[in-house]
């Protein structure tokens, strides 16, 4: 059980590391880093291995096969050219190498000869101060990881999921580190799925807000319900959402079930804690798909009883204007013989039979709850 704890510790971000002041991850290269690398590192018995200049992946390659350890070469959004040089020196797998570059991959987790190529979609929320029918509520991106017996490579897509601050603290673990390029890959898939916890928890809070929203009475005590734009913009996320954890789960599930020549026996069984995390929010995800589709619903229903409500309304004002409408038709035809036209309190009987039955059917309806 120490061991866990002392797993989860290290790849769990703490809230100084973790949020940038701009409030999102820090995911761009270095600035003074001309290619896609954004670090290179050899690491042996746990402990990064100093060097008084950067290397390239070719040369740290050449140091783990002379003096032992493995290197981990992070690279965010590389070119065919930029990645074909490393490709070559690690062996990998063409398919694979094809997919790191082009990127919108689903999650998966594929076997070649001496490597494993698993990919991540990392989700980041939004902030926004009010829902709307546009807002975007998750931002996606990915995360490549190539495993092999003496190296791991991340190739990372989009603006956020940086693994700087996830290296660091892996650094400060030499123990954890010292199991080798597995250890990085559990470290970085429970990076991915804390993340994923996160983000449920902050979509659940838009979903309590719409449902509110819907369901909260309106000026007569009926509920006034919302714009469905929201809510079709809401399911629209949550099904972007769905798209980067449904898929994860089976490789998670091979992960910590089946052993595996790269996966370190002592590591493999704490990808079980990152597969039940991941149910766990599989299981968020798909309530809030039905969640959303129940209040869709109900929202539509509400619209259709206001709409119904209007109608009985225009309905009962038109009949009674009806009544003062077929009287003055009545008296506008404007033939010679009417009797009626030479009575001396002929109009305001007229008048005062028009108002009473005005007044009459203004009754009626509003006991019926028409008005």
């Amino acid at each position: 059980m120490s061991m866990i704890r002392d797993l989860r510790a290290a790849v769990r971000p703490r809230p100084s590391l973790r949020i940038k002041d701009s409030g999102s991850y820090d995911t761009t290269r270095d600035p003074a880093t001309p290619s896609a690398v954004v670090d290179c590192a050899v690491y042996r018995d746990g402990a990064r291995v100093a060097t008084r200049i950067p290397l390239t992946p070719q040369e740290a390659m050449r140091q783990v096969r002379r003096d032992g350890g493995f290197v981990w070469i992070g690279l965010h959004e590389p070119t065919e050219d930029e990645f074909a040089g490393i490709a070559r020196e690690f062996g990998l797998h063409p398919l694979a190498v094809e997919d790191a570059v082009q990127a919108h991959q689903r999650p998966k987790l594929e076997r070649y000869d001496d490597s494993l190529f698993t990919v991540f979609k990392t989700i980041h929320y939004v902030e926004h101060d009010r829902l709307t029918a546009t807002s975007e509520i998750v931002e996606t991106g990915e995360v490549m990881c190539f495993t092999g017996g003496d190296f791991f490579i991340t190739v990372r897509h989009g603006g956020q999921g940086s693994l700087r601050a996830l290296r660091h603290r892996l650094q400060d673990d030499p123990e954890l580190l010292a199991k080798g390029p597995s250890a990085v890959l559990h470290a970085i898939a429970d990076h991915v799925v804390d993340g994923y916890i996160a983000v449920a928890d902050a979509v659940q809070d838009d979903i309590d807000e719409v449902e509110t929203e819907v369901f909260s009475p309106g000026r007569k005590g009926t509920p006034r319900g919302t714009d469905a734009g929201q809510i079709y913009q809401l399911k629209r996320e949550v099904l972007e959402f769905k798209r980067a954890v449904s898929p994860l789960l089976r490789p998670m599930q091979l992960l910590s079930e089946r052993p595996m020549r790269l996966i370190d026996p002592d590591i493999q069984k704490y990808f079980r804690d990152v597969a039940d995390h991941l149910a766990r929010v599989q299981e968020q995800v798909l309530g809030f798909d039905e969640l959303l589709n129940s209040i869709l619903q109900a929202n539509l229903a509400q619209a259709s009883v206001a709409q119904n409500e209007d109608m009985r309304k225009i309905t009962s004002w038109a009949a009674i204007v009806a009544v003062p409408t077929m009287v003055c038709g009545v008296y506008g035809m404007n033939f010679t013989y009417m009797p009626e036209l030479h009575a001396r309190y002929g109009y305001p009987v007229v008048m005062g039979v028009t108002v009473g039955l005005c007044l009459t059917i203004h009754r009626i309806l509003k006991r019926n709850g028409w008005l």
